[in-house]
């Protein structure tokens, strides 16, 4: 390496002088300098050549009317989103570039709650901390210094639930201080909250700026901007209208003290174009972009050294993930006892349809009505576990997806919280199916298999139409955008299962091929192999002329009692749970931004 040759580790840029290297840049100062900025999708321009320098600990306000393009900017100068034209540079690197060596050092809040609501205040930052922070890190001591930053030391045990907006947006702005990252962005952290609490915030957030940081924020609400050091007014269609200290903006408007009246000004397209022009044309430009404006200087790429966020193994946030997800499950008691008792309550009830029979072994007698019944019985078995299993997993992606995909961009494992989901939910599906089969072998007189033991066989198949169900309700929920589609989406899963399944309808032709696509035909054909319902089939009663009498139930080879029938059937439960958690694998790595 040459004498002078710079080298990029984490925010530190370090500098080789004979042969030592000196420390050039501790990177605890961030500027960003916004150079030209261009995002055209098709027809439609979301931001106009910006170009915008923000220097270090500055507070700064993107403010505007409705579709001005203010979260596309924020998301541009943090780095995530694409640009047409034009670069972002953070102390003079190409941001997107080299985003790995600054992801840790940034803060982002979002408009959503970035937070779990079952978890108590002092919960949620141990979580996060022990995701974010290097193991050999105090966490107690972080936590602490945290509550204090944010003002939350008083509510550390309440749950988040039980918190107020402006306390559940503290939370989520403390769960990003954590990290202590020099650079914070903010979405519309004071939306729906009261004058008073407004007022609160953006004194929290000028404090933090006061601290070193550089803090960006995007609001609507303008009572309180003038905390701010610089604001950044857009217009419709991404058009910078004006930049510069909160102070001189109403003069730069021509307004008194109100800055709604910039808003209407605003309002029409030509209003905003000619906006944007005086502002490139005027003074201020020149004054507060032009001369402070820093293009980047890129390190040569051999120079560079990225330094990831901390070595987290896969079995540490496995491990951390799980407890949390644990947690959550745990704190939701009533979620949790309608997960576990409502399969065990519906197969119960089936004792006051049928009464004193004893569908699932053969009775002295014959009886052509038995088979028909012991099947729908089994039906019931499989109908309440993928009724319990869809409805257990199908919100566990969605409902967190601000989340994830926060704790995505910092340093979130995908293999670990897909892990953690997993291991969590086949607990809960261990625990139902202990309480399936106990409800079953109160209510049911046992059969006799060949093959296995019944208590063993329906342990099996219930798990593993369980974990089945689960896996496909991870899949849906990864694909769906919201909780209400996801709980749309479970009669239109039910159905099919149910139509399919072999059980209300013969399957001819293109059904029995469809049916093959339907765990809910496995996992009927698993059970009735243990119950051999071909066994419980009589003789056919033959006529005078020798015909013989139709019956309800034909004997047929997907009940039929051989282990390779129903290994068979174990086996493609398994290869479906396989293939769902594949595809949500695959929905959620399509997610990612880098």
């Amino acid at each position: 390496m040459s004498a002078g040759a710079t080298i990029r580790i984490g925010p530190f840029t370090l500098v080789l002088r004979g042969d030592e290297l000196q420390i050039l840049d501790r990177g605890n100062k961030i500027r960003l300098d916004a150079c030209n900025l261009v995002i055209q999708d098709r027809d439609k321009r979301r931001l106009d050549d910006i170009s915008i320098p923000i220097e270090p600990g500055q507070f700064v306000a993107l403010v505007g009317g409705s579709g001005a393009g203010k979260s596309t900017l924020m998301r541009t100068l943090l780095g995530v989103e694409q640009t047409t034209q034009g670069v972002v540079y953070l102390n003079g690197e190409n941001l997107r570039n080299n985003f790995n060596m600054y992801r840790t050092h940034i803060g982002y809040v979002p408009q959503d709650d970035i937070i779990h609501q079952e978890l108590t205040v002092s919960e949620v930052l141990t979580y996060a901390a022990k995701l974010r922070l290097p193991p050999d890190i105090d966490v107690t001591q972080v936590v602490e210094k945290t509550l204090q930053d944010v003002e939350m030391s008083h509510r550390r045990d309440a749950k988040v639930s039980e918190l107020s907006g402006g306390q559940r947006k503290r939370v989520s702005i403390g769960v990003e201080l954590l990290a202590d990252p020099k650079l914070f962005f903010l979405d519309e952290p004071t939306s729906g909250l009261d004058p008073g609490l407004d007022k609160k915030m953006m004194q929290l957030l000028r404090k933090l700026a006061d601290q070193g940081r550089t803090v960006i924020l995007v609001t609507h609400a303008t009572t309180n901007i003038k905390l701010c050091d610089r604001v950044v007014f857009l217009g419709r269609g991404g058009k910078l209208c004006y930049f510069g200290p909160a102070s001189e903006c109403l003069q730069f408007f021509g307004v008194k003290d109100d800055f709604a009246d910039i808003y209407n000004q605003l309002e029409k397209p030509e209003n905003i174009i000619d906006q944007a022009n005086k502002f490139r044309q005027s003074d201020d430009y020149r004054r507060y972009i032009d001369n402070r404006l820093n293009s980047g200087t890129q390190l040569r790429e051999s120079n560079i050294v990225n330094n990831h966020s901390h070595g987290i193994s896969f079995w540490e946030q496995f491990k951390i993930l799980a407890q949390r997800y644990f947690q959550i499950q745990k704190r939701d008691r009533v979620n949790l006892a309608l997960a576990l008792l409502t399969a065990p309550i519906s197969i119960s009830l089936m004792t006051f349809a049928i009464q004193n029979k004893d569908p699932l072994v053969l009775g002295e007698q014959p009886d052509p009505t038995l088979a028909p019944l012991a099947l729908r019985v089994l039906f019931v078995f499989t109908c309440a576990a993928l009724w319990v299993g869809l409805s257990s997993s199908l919100q566990e992606i969605v409902k967190e997806s601000a989340i994830y995909l926060r704790e995505r961009l910092v340093n979130l494992g995908l293999f670990a919280y897909l892990a953690s989901k997993v291991a969590i939910l086949s607990v809960l599906a261990g625990l139902q199916t202990l309480l399936m089969t106990a409800v079953i072998f109160l209510f049911f007189k046992s059969p006799q298999p060949e093959l296995i033991s019944w208590q063993w066989g329906l342990i099996i198949t219930t798990f593993l139409t369980l974990v089945t169900s689960f896996s496909l309700g991870l899949f849906v929920s990864a694909f769906v955008k919201n909780t209400s589609q996801a709980n749309s989406a479970l009669p239109l899963l039910l159905l099919p299962q149910f139509i399919f399944s072999g059980v209300l309808f013969k399957m001819e032709g293109i059904a029995s091929k469809v049916s093959w696509l339907m765990l809910s035909r496995w996992s009927v054909g698993a059970y009735g192999t243990l119950v051999n319902l071909n066994q419980l089939v009589p003789e056919p009663i033959k006529l005078p002329d020798g015909s013989t009498l139709p019956q309800p139930f034909e004997p047929t080879s997907v009940y039929e009692a051989t282990w390779s029938n129903l290994s068979l059937n174990w086996s493609i439960l398994c290869l479906h749970a396989f293939i769902y958690l594949t595809m949500t694998f695959y929905l959620q790595k399509r997610k990612d931004i880098f």
